[in-house]
């Protein structure tokens, strides 16, 4: 990696590990998910529902952690995220029914929101422009080794101690926060940002623009914004409870509403591109997410594989996973990260379906074939970070990419009780692959086409678009800034 410092290495790794617990910590729920159904007697359906929580709650540690991360630096961000999580994990680990755990999986969400905004606009901004492709997606990576090694730990930790051991092995990020992130310099490009007058500001730094949490809560429509808040969070909660019934559709447009309210204080002028950029990654969890949270659950469920055998296939899957991280963030330095994106999405289309065709004589090309699909469709999520941040400019990007990421993440909470709901209580496995077919092919048109932009070309003012990649321009670039009328605190 030519053109790369120590410094660098350090700044990647440093991350890195901490995604890669975050990666632990996340997934364990999808282990042990039947062994948790059966000790609070959930269904399928309802036990599905504590991987959602998580969900429920990460719109709002995108926004708050990323705002800390725009106002205070990445750094303090990072830190205050993996100490989240990690609480959140011993919390799972001592709850005593569904709502406990629920809750638990709520507090989880926010660190885990806060440290994908926080970790990857740091490595993002900390390395050469010509190689953050390569940042982004080998940061990501980190989180399916973390993967790797809980489904390992899985087949050691469960049969011997119980379900509840593995989510103890979650507090080990709180010791490695203050150890990994020690030393650390600020990312380069925040520090210029916060130095460089504006011209949004009139001569102002950067330093002095409000955050996302200011223009929401201390500006003029505060009042209004509190009262959206408890809505949005109270329709997410019945639905993803069961307990919406008749109302399920009014509560998600009441929430989606509330989304888009957030979203045009934010982003003024160019609402619609930050709108459109949300409904794709929302797609992207649809597609990706019916197999990143059910396969476990598929695995021991139709095909009658013991924890040993789960165990295998989850790190063929996370081994494609990471294999497809690296490869990816090289072909998007050289192909560039829309067409890199694309291209891989339609290689993952090809093992989709022989995925769920497999029975469980087939164990050896299950493998194969899980590998080859997490590696072209699950690996390229490593580009996600930089996809999304090319569209905010530095001194809004952390706050930018991680509202925008987690709202779009909520099609990880519908996922699987979409797919869980599909199934009707049958064979997970065509659900499942039709699911995952289906919105991998609206993911590439919407990718292709640069929906983005061209929505926001079409509906909104065209200066208004950046020209081009925020991350790979200046820190503060006024020509492709548009000056927006923002809230200012009182």
């Amino acid at each position: 990696m030519a053109g790369l410092t120590r410094h660098d290495g350090r700044t990647l790794f440093a991350a890195w590990l901490g995604y890669l617990m975050d990666g632990f910590d996340f997934v364990l729920i999808t282990l042990v998910l039947t062994e948790v159904a059966g000790t609070f007697e959930l269904s399928t359906v309802t036990a599905a529902t504590l991987v959602s929580a998580a969900f429920i709650s990460r719109w709002f540690g995108g926004l708050a952690i990323g705002a800390v991360g725009d106002r205070y630096g990445r750094k303090p961000a990072m830190i205050l995220s993996i100490v989240l999580y990690s609480v959140g994990s011993l919390a799972c680990g001592l709850s005593w029914g569904y709502w406990s755990m629920f809750a638990a999986r709520l507090l989880l969400g926010l660190g885990m929101a806060g440290e994908y905004s926080a970790s990857a606009t740091y490595v993002i901004e900390s390395w050469p422009a010509a190689a953050r492709n390569r940042a982004s997606s080998l940061l990501i990576s980190g989180y399916a080794v973390g993967a790797i090694i809980a489904g390992q730990l899985y087949r050691f930790v469960v049969p011997a101690w119980g379900w509840r051991a593995m989510f103890f092995l979650g507090v080990i990020p709180i010791a490695l926060a203050l150890w990994m992130r020690r030393g650390l310099r600020e990312s380069r490009d925040w520090e210029e940002a916060r130095a460089a007058p504006t011209r949004c500001g009139m001569g102002e730094t950067a330093a002095a623009q409000p955050d996302f949490v200011s223009v929401l809560y201390r500006g003029r429509h505060a009042l209004l914004n509190h009262a959206v808040t408890l809505a949005v969070g109270l329709s997410l909660f019945l639905l993803f409870t069961e307990r919406a019934g008749r109302l399920t559709w009014p509560l998600a447009a009441l929430a989606a509403a509330g989304f888009v309210l957030f979203a045009a204080q934010f982003a003024g002028r160019r609402t619609p591109m930050m709108v459109t950029l949300m409904i794709t990654v929302f797609c992207a969890f649809l597609y990706s997410w019916p197999i990143q949270a059910l396969l476990p659950t598929y695995l021991k469920t139709d095909l009658d594989f013991s924890p040993g055998t789960v165990s295998d296939m989850l790190f063929f899957a996370g081994f494609g996973n990471v294999a497809g991280c690296v490869l990816v963030g090289f072909l998007g330095d050289r192909w560039g990260t829309r067409r890199t994106y694309v291209a891989s999405l339609c290689v993952s289309m090809l093992f989709v379906l022989p995925v769920f065709a497999m029975d469980s004589g087939q164990t050896v090309w299950l493998a194969l074939l899980l590998f080859f699909q997490q590696m072209f469709a699950q690996g390229i999520s490593g580009l996600l970070p930089k996809l999304i941040g090319g569209y905010f400019r530095t001194p809004e990007r952390a706050a930018g990419l991680g509202f925008t990421y987690n709202v779009g993440s909520l099609g990880g909470a519908v996922a699987p009780v979409l797919g869980a709901s599909l199934a009707g209580g049958h064979s997970l496995g065509p659900s499942l692959a039709w699911l995952t077919f289906s919105l991998t092919l609206v993911v590439i048109v919407l990718i292709a086409v640069d929906a983005p932009l061209r929505v926001q070309r079409l509906m909104g003012c065209r200066g208004a678009a950046p020209q081009g990649d925020l991350t790979e321009q200046p820190a503060v670039d006024p020509d492709q800034f548009d000056p927006r009328p923002r809230t200012t605190p009182k």
